[in-house]
């Protein structure tokens, strides 16, 4: 086994304090001071904006909902991943089934494929469906793409007003509660900015409130640019929490977090490293279950393709034992994820990592960054026990297995004056600290805003001087237009022009109307112009098999047969009328190809774009362009021919840089994010060169690698980000 270096993590205790006048809790019940201060600031008629930071596990969700659970008050829950919309909803009704509330608040959930499946049922416009859920519920949760598009316009006909549904929806609401929002990007961030300022330009005064252990310095910069009165609600800063060496505590004083044994496993940084050392390692694995019957234990991994291959492996290791393993991956059937949380072992990547309340006492992670590995360590060390076929089971210790860069270790452990001593103890806010200062941070783009930020207004701004509200948000107008220029630094003439010379040339590249950059920036995620429909043979569940997966992860990763558009819908159709169960299709309307999954590779294959001119011109742009007649190379890809007849028609919002992928490791210096779209790309004049000499970012992120265009521009050839 590969040397560990340990440390110890100290418990972290939160303080409570005597319940506030005129609160109903639960017997035996009390309140965190950050729970308390947050329904507090909630309550304030001087205060729009709540941020609590308080520590993972230490109930920021009842924050969030406390006021609801007493009585005449509504609220969205907003969650970045349908996996965590699915477990908060657990948690909230268990909140509702304890306070027993006068007013017994509906709690629903909704996702973007839930609608579609219920509007269908029910022989409704999505619109129409949409207010019906809304307005059957005092707690709705969703996710922010749905907030996002309501406000824009999305699922109206012709002949709606453009506020036919946000109008109503902004009405019946109370509270907006954004969790987990760390994890987005700038053009999330904007978004919701924008939907904020909408919000209160054309509403009475709403609440808003944040949940994040790691707020965004930008957003609460921003809002109070634009006049929000913000409150930060940080028990850190407020000596509300204790990390004791001994876990004797006072009676004002909760357990919020376990003492962690927490073991450095340095790797050589490749593809499989965190893969190879679990399989040649499996013995730790069994050795934790035999020596503490009743654990349970997750395994946290970057690679859906990795995920998939352990999960077997380890299910012939494990099942001789009766233990279960699950596994939890964007390619996961419905079925299968919510099985996973209640397995043995659960492996899976960033759909499990993202707030999920685990039960578990042993975890092995890998991390791209600090923030990530923040993130997935702080799935443990949350619960002291678990229920198991009505017994309750309590966990003797809990153990962590960080599977990092062999580079940070030495950073942390090997230098003089190390931040770290082996074997030593250390507090939680401290460590965080430390591997912040040491870890790779993820570049925060902040000229994203300024650049791209008030495309979103312009189109919210033009919404609003639609004929049949014009008259109705005249003065509304006017101060959405003047707070977005202030927040994005930027007028929204200027933006119109911007649009309309966008318009301009997808006119004269294509012969017709539209505007794809415009419509990459004023959307939530961004479009997916690469992404396929699968049929997942491998998936047990014949109704969990129909999935979406974006092109460069199937060329390097996936075991693929081309299939037709018409063969895939007519086998959805076939599959829902023989097993009853409905299967959302929108997904599916704009893909580029589709195939069955028949496998998962053991080792990534290599591959490149092409583009049939020349992209010297492209690159010295230096900006957002719209490209046809990109392909794929491959030579040993029997089926690349195929999507290369669907790609090379394709419109793609795109940014090109001269600049190597592989060798000048445009990720690392720039600090993008894990899975940011950047590809090696080469033209009709380097086909043949060993590496490819561009780089190409697609819609979204191609915007974001536009904000850093001063950094090109001014570096050349040099390394541009230390």
């Amino acid at each position: 086994m590969t040397e560990a270096y340990k440390i110890t993590l100290k418990p972290v205790y939160s303080q409570t304090v005597p319940t506030p006048d005129g609160v109903k809790l639960p017997k035996d019940w009390s309140l965190s001071w950050h729970q308390a201060a947050t329904l507090e600031a909630l309550r304030d008629p001087n205060i729009d904006v709540v941020f609590n930071t308080a520590m993972t596990g230490d109930g920021k969700s009842l924050a969030a909902y406390l006021e609801v659970l007493q009585g005449e008050f509504s609220a969205i829950g907003l969650y970045p991943t349908n996996e965590l919309a699915r477990d908060q909803e657990t948690q909230i009704k268990g909140y509702v089934e304890k306070f027993q509330p006068e007013n017994q608040p509906r709690v629903v959930r909704l996702s973007g494929a839930d609608l579609e499946i219920y509007a269908e049922n029910e022989g409704l416009k999505k619109g129409a469906a949409l207010l019906t859920l809304a307005g059957q519920s005092e707690i709705f949760l969703t996710n922010p793409d749905i907030l996002h598009y309501l406000h824009q316009g999305a699922n109206l006909t012709e002949n709606d007003s453009p506020d036919k549904l946000w109008n109503r929806i902004n009405k019946d609401f109370d509270l907006f509660i954004f969790d987990e929002f760390h994890v987005f990007a700038a053009p999330q961030i904007a978004s919701v900015i924008n939907t904020m300022l909408l919000i209160r330009c054309t509403n009475r005064r709403k609440k808003f409130m944040f949940l994040s252990a790691t707020p965004d310095t930008n957003l609460i910069g921003r809002l109070e640019k634009a006049g929000f009165r913000c409150k930060e609600i940080d028990p850190l800063k407020q000596n509300k929490y204790q990390f004791p060496d001994t876990p004797e505590q006072g009676q004002k004083w909760r357990q919020v977090a376990r003492t962690i044994l927490l073991k450095f496993i340095p790797l050589e940084p490749s593809f499989k490293a965190s893969e190879t050392w679990l399989k040649e390692n499996s013995e730790l694995i069994l050795a934790q279950f035999h020596q503490y019957p009743g654990s349970k234990g997750a395994i946290i991994l970057n690679s859906i393709a990795a995920v998939k291959r352990l999960t077997q492996f380890f299910r012939e290791i494990l099942q001789p034992y009766g233990l279960k393993v699950g596994e939890n991956t964007g390619l996961s059937g419905k079925g299968e994820k919510e099985r996973s949380l209640s397995a043995d072992l659960v492996i899976g990547t960033s759909t499990i990592d993202v707030g999920v309340d685990f039960k578990i006492n042993f975890l092995i992670f890998e991390s791209s960054d600090a923030g990530n590995f923040i993130q997935r360590l702080g799935r443990l060390g949350r619960h002291d026990e678990y229920e198991k076929d009505g017994q309750i089971v309590k966990f003797e210790n809990f153990t962590a297995f960080a599977l990092v860069p062999n580079f940070l270790v030495e950073r942390l452990f090997k230098v003089d004056n190390p931040s770290l001593e082996v074997n030593s103890i250390c507090d939680r806010p401290t460590f965080h600290n430390i591997i912040t200062e040491n870890y790779r941070q993820i570049n925060d783009f902040r000229d994203y805003y300024r650049r791209w930020g008030a495309v979103q207004s312009f189109w919210l701004f033009y919404q609003l001087s639609d004929r049949t509200i014009k008259q109705q948000y005249a003065q509304s107008r006017d101060k959405f237009r003047e707070a977005c220029e202030q927040v994005f630094e930027t007028s929204l003439k200027s933006q119109a022009g911007r649009i309309q010379g966008w318009a301009k040339d997808w006119q004269a590249l294509s012969g017709k109307s539209g505007n794809p950059i415009a419509e990459d920036a004023a959307s939530f995620r961004g479009s997916s112009p690469l992404q396929c429909g699968l049929y997942d043979l491998t998936e047990e569940n014949e109704a969990d098999r129909f999935k979406t997966y974006d092109l460069p992860g199937i060329l390097g990763n996936l075991e693929i047969e081309m299939w037709t558009e018409a063969a895939f819908i007519r086998t959805l159709k076939e599959t829902t009328e023989r097993t009853g169960q409905p299967i959302a299709k929108g997904r599916f309307a704009h893909c580029l190809a589709f195939m069955k999954l028949r496998s998962y590779r053991e080792e990534r294959l290599n591959w490149k774009f092409t583009y049939s001119g020349n992209l010297q011109p492209i690159a010295d742009a230096w900006k957002v362009q719209v490209l046809t007649g990109v392909e794929i190379w491959q030579p040993d890809n029997s089926w690349v021919g195929e999507i290369n007849k669907h790609l090379k028609k394709q419109a793609l919002v795109c940014y090109v840089i001269r600049h190597q992928v592989v060798k000048t490791d445009v990720r690392m210096r720039l600090r993008l994010p894990m899975y940011f779209q950047i590809y090696p790309i080469s033209d009709y004049y380097s086909l043949h060169d060993a590496t490819a000499p561009y780089a190409i970012s697609f819609g979204q992120s191609a915007l974001l690698l536009d904000s850093l265009a001063h950094w090109f521009k001014s570096k050349r050839d040099e390394i541009w980000i230390a």
